[in-house]
């Protein structure tokens, strides 16, 4: 009796760790509820834009150049000073050159020779008139020879100077070799060392750069556009400009040019545009700085909108799902509006209390 109790007993703990064995198994192969995230329609402000990358240049910038070729015998300016029109920025000491100083001298020789060979007929001319012998007539002849003669030697030594030193006689103080400022503004650089040599601005030469002059009171942003883009954008649009060596700071600029000629870069065909920058009088740009430009085409604010990412389509129409009871959803479609590729306007189909359905995150390597 009491082995056969014993026997009752295993087999109804083998049936209970059979049972229990099967429900655990069942349990663990079935997927616990899936809980979606959802989200509410909200306000804000949305602003529809394109990005264009360029860097901050003074509007009007000058390169300073020497009227004459020499060796820079002193610089009177550095980078970062401030300098009005009219200043002496360099003094250029002439160095001439050999073949025409030597035409030079030899036509101031001659200048010479007839001068005093005119001095000496007219000083033996006019004994003869004061004395009667000749006429005035013949003796204005002379006298004509004389002061002619005395023209071409003041003009050979006039030129004999400018040679040598680059001024003239008659032309007194004033001297190509010293080197004026033709604006008011910052030196923004000076390529050029006491001792440098170089070469005068000419038709057939730009010549050396002495230095870059610019008022830096007046900035404009210059960049370029993708032809994607240009169709999109028209003189006058707002930019906010975004520079990155200046943190937590952005200025307002006006698109003022779009170029009606693209260039070819990298494979693409890039459009010129400048602005205009509005800036404070605090704020101090300098020449150079890379920026991107933000150009507004539309804005709205305080409207109705979703992330874009919860937006969905069936047959080009948008749809979301919202929920109808707990974890259970269902499609709405909507009318949507101005998006910026982060939040899209809702015109029509939604209410600020629904709640919509976010998409669920799929790791690498799993499946939805």
């Amino acid at each position: 009796m009491l082995k056969k109790i014993r026997n009752i007993f295993l087999i109804v703990l083998l049936v209970i760790v059979f049972i229990w064995t099967f429900y655990f198994l069942y349990q663990k192969s079935q997927k616990p509820p899936e809980v979606f995230n959802t989200i509410s329609p909200f306000d804000t402000s949305i602003v529809k834009k394109t990005v264009a990358t360029g860097s901050v240049t003074p509007r009007k910038e000058v390169n300073m150049k020497s009227q004459v070729s020499g060796i820079i015998e002193k610089l009177y300016i550095e980078a970062g000073q401030q300098i009005k029109q009219g200043d002496i920025i360099a003094k250029i000491k002439i160095i001439p050159n050999m073949l025409n100083l030597a035409n030079a001298e030899n036509r101031l020789n001659s200048a010479k020779l007839n001068f005093d060979n005119s001095r000496l007929e007219y000083e033996r001319n006019k004994t003869l008139f004061d004395q009667s012998v000749i006429s005035r007539a013949e003796f204005q002849a002379f006298e004509l020879r004389l002061k002619t003669s005395g023209e071409e030697l003041s003009a050979a030594e006039n030129q004999l100077q400018i040679i040598k030193e680059g001024v003239s006689k008659s032309s007194g103080a004033v001297s190509n070799t010293m080197v004026k400022a033709t604006i008011s503004g910052m030196v923004l650089d000076v390529p050029v060392k006491e001792g440098g040599q170089v070469i005068e601005s000419n038709t057939f030469n730009e010549g050396t750069t002495i230095a870059s002059v610019a008022n830096m009171g007046e900035m404009i942003f210059e960049g370029k556009l993708d032809e994607s883009e240009v169709g999109k954008v028209k003189t006058g649009m707002d930019i906010v400009l975004t520079i990155g060596a200046i943190d937590k700071e952005s200025f307002n600029a006006k698109l003022e040019y779009i170029a009606p000629k693209g260039i070819t870069e990298n494979g693409a065909i890039q459009f010129l545009i400048r602005a205009s920058i509005s800036k404070n009088k605090d704020a101090f740009l300098r020449a150079g700085y890379s920026a991107n430009a933000d150009i507004i085409l539309a804005r709205k604010d305080k409207v109705l909108s979703i992330p874009e990412s919860v937006l969905q389509f069936e047959k080009e129409k948008a749809y979301v799902e919202i929920e109808t009871k707990p974890n259970v959803f269902e499609k709405k479609f909507i009318k949507t509006g101005l998006s910026d590729g982060i939040n899209i306007e809702v015109t029509e189909g939604l209410k600020r209390e629904n709640k919509i359905k976010q998409p669920t995150l799929v790791a690498p390597g799993e499946s939805s």
